[in-house]
């Protein structure tokens, strides 16, 4: 009788622990009242116009306030619960950077370009709350403490000679703001393991199992990125709620059925998108979802120029119905074949700086299992050409002058064409202006001469008190501080072009304050440029279940669009 009720009793925990898990991953609430931890996990996907598709993975784990003390975390990861009580932390960024964002191929005006092109290197900025005599002191601790945490050199950024604190053209202003850089910080699987260990079910289920290291490292452009944001002030026993959101966004070039790579880097007339899926792509495919996760899903993107093209296309074939197209039948459309029939299909709505909307088709990952695995694919049939939504202005920045000790930095913006759609019935109105915010840190052996600033639009010489409304500058001092620039400018609408350029002389270095490999130079880290006038978001509504999800609910944010200048 003593062996019949062994295996039924090793039954009973197997079910009441599986239970207990589904019962904690689906938020619920406790005796008290209190809402559980959460976790979400979200895949995107694009195609881009140079035959390469982007894959934007996004994980949101959050923790409501509590009453404990000394809580037990069930999904959250409490090294980031205890980074942020120790440190008072109220929002931090982190970024991990290999390769630059190409805004002119693969988009500057959505938000994954406004809020995920990152900068090559480390990227790291953080809010403390704590008196603003604290805040260096606590900069330093967090940094030593992430170094040790992601397997990186952040720690070189305690020294006050490697951060600056923006006063109010990095967002989120605030005097308690910290920023730093480390562009020659080079990103690779050591940095990628423990980001990945803050996840509940690591690398070993869910969509976290695509993230092959081979697959994800020669790609064209890499950026992990850990955000996170205190709900509470932690006061009166309280411990405030966090919400953390990691991004990994990645493009990639398909391999043909023959095992190349698509060597072409512009679509043409005459030759078709290359053919792609998870597989072939990831080396993969999704064998079902986290099983802590409240939801998961894949998501695959057509974007407004892809979109206009197609029915472009549609319209010349004489296939369109009267309407055009609808989200019942676009998914089947000619032009291109999937491989898996998508559980939901969203067209953008309000799309005001574009004739066309997006379009978004819902996968929900928890259909598919070991048996049954998701493996998404796109197959073009005919040859598509279009091209990705630009930024307002196309800007660049470039050394003038002979040498590397003497000359003059230059930050050089163009218009495109939505400036030209946006601002074209303002244009004629003396009073329209478009406004550009540009933020700029220089290291301090960069002696920057502020007072040479020059102006140019339209390649003619201007005031600067005509161009720049607004201006903040910090001067470098020897060993002790960055310079730092943060200025508004007032531009015309009608505007071609604009320049601005400024002197610097590169200050004596001592031979053990060279970097490695001094050959190579010495690095400047990337300009912040913003358009306060143009908004990046994106709205995706379908009976209320935008609300469920944390990634579109992340496209429907009010972004100004912004640039990193390399």
């Amino acid at each position: 009788m003593t062996l019949l009720q062994r295996p039924l009793l090793v039954l009973l925990l197997l079910v009441t622990h599986h239970l207990l898990q589904c019962w904690i991953a689906f938020g619920s609430v406790d005796e008290e009242g209190q809402k559980q931890e959460e976790f979400n996990e979200e895949l995107l996907l694009k195609p881009l116009p140079d035959r390469k598709v982007l894959a934007h993975f996004h994980f949101q784990s959050s923790a409501p306030p509590s009453t404990s003390n000394g809580r037990h975390h069930h999904l959250f990861p409490k090294a980031i619960s205890q980074l942020v009580q120790k440190f008072r932390v109220k929002e931090m960024e982190l970024s991990f950077t290999q390769g630059r964002w190409n805004y002119e191929r693969w988009g500057g005006f959505d938000p994954i370009a406004s809020s995920n092109a990152k900068p090559p290197g480390v990227e790291l900025w953080a809010v403390f709350d704590v008196p603003q005599h604290q805040v260096d002191a606590s900069w330093k601790n967090l940094t030593h403490a992430l170094s040790g945490l992601f397997c990186a050199s952040i720690n070189f950024l305690e020294s006050t000679s490697t951060y600056s604190a923006p006063e109010w053209s990095f967002p989120p202003s605030s005097g308690n703001l910290r920023y730093g850089t480390l562009p020659r910080e080079a990103v690779c699987t050591e940095n990628l393991t423990p980001w990945l260990k803050l996840l509940p079910c690591r690398d070993k289920a869910g969509l976290a199992v695509l993230l092959d290291r081979p697959s994800i490292y020669r790609g064209f452009y890499h950026s992990q990125r850990l955000h996170l944001t205190s709900t509470g002030s932690g006061s009166k026993g309280t411990d405030s709620g966090i919400i953390l959101n990691q991004a990994l966004t990645v493009v990639l070039q398909p391999i043909q059925p023959n095992g190349l790579r698509a060597s072409m880097d512009h679509a043409s007339e005459k030759h078709i998108q290359p053919s792609w899926s998870l597989s072939s792509i990831f080396g993969k495919q999704v064998r079902g979802r986290c099983v802590l996760a409240k939801s998961s899903k894949v998501y695959l993107q057509l974007d407004r120029g892809l979109v206009a093209e197609l029915k472009r296309i549609h319209k010349e074939n004489e296939k369109s119905v009267a309407n055009g197209l609808t989200s019942e039948n676009f998914w089947s459309y000619p032009s291109f074949e999937l491989s898996a029939n998508p559980d939901r299909i969203v067209i953008e709505e309000n799309s005001l700086h574009s004739k066309s909307s997006s379009i978004l088709y819902n996968f929900q990952v928890e259909k598919y299992s070991e048996s049954e695995p998701l493996d998404l694919g796109l197959t073009w049939k005919i040859p598509v050409v279009w091209l990705c939504q630009s930024a307002p202005l196309h800007s660049s920045r470039f050394l003038m002058g002979s040498g590397n000790e003497r000359g003059a930095i230059a930050i050089s913006l163009k218009s495109t064409q939505l400036r030209e759609g946006f601002m074209g019935a303002f244009a004629d109105n003396e009073r329209c202006e478009l406004r550009v915010d540009v933020f700029q840190v220089v290291p301090w052996y960069v002696k920057v001469y502020f007072h040479s600033l020059q102006v140019f639009i339209d390649q003619q010489p201007k005031a600067v008190s005509d161009v720049i409304e607004k201006i903040h500058v910090s001067p470098s001092k020897d060993k002790v501080s960055p310079g730092m620039m943060e200025m508004v400018l007032k531009l015309p609408c009608r505007v071609k072009s604009a320049a601005l350029t400024i002197e610097f002389d590169k200050g004596f270095l001592h031979i053990d304050e060279y970097p490695p490999d001094a050959n190579q130079g010495f690095d400047i880290p990337s300009a912040i440029i913003s358009f306060p006038n143009f908004h990046a978001s994106m709205f995706f509504l379908e009976d209320g279940s935008v609300n469920k999800s944390p990634l579109l609910s992340k496209f429907q944010l009010c972004l100004s669009c912004r640039k990193r200048v390399l």
